[in-house]
């Protein structure tokens, strides 16, 4: 059996500076490992609600790692 991806989307925070990695991994836990290596100053959370329907990876074979940055859909004032 394959081991199965997920996808999330993180927020990372340093500062005034705020952004969204979206990460597939083989967990939640690894999710926010991978990007907490990559930014250990910053705070980092998942961005909820995780849609459902893009939580799971069906595309095989699909590789763990950081996919990129996404644009936050609201700043905050």
């Amino acid at each position: 059996m394959a081991q199965q991806i997920v996808k999330v989307s993180v927020e990372v925070r340093s500062g005034a500076t705020r952004f969204c990695v979206s990460v597939q991994a083989e967990s939640i836990r690894k999710a926010l490992g991978m990007v907490k290596a990559r930014y250990p100053q910053g705070a980092i959370g998942v961005v909820f609600p995780i849609e459902p329907e893009d939580f799971f990876v069906d595309d095989l074979p699909t590789l763990a790692g950081m996919l990129g940055t996404e644009r936050p859909k609201q700043l905050a004032a």
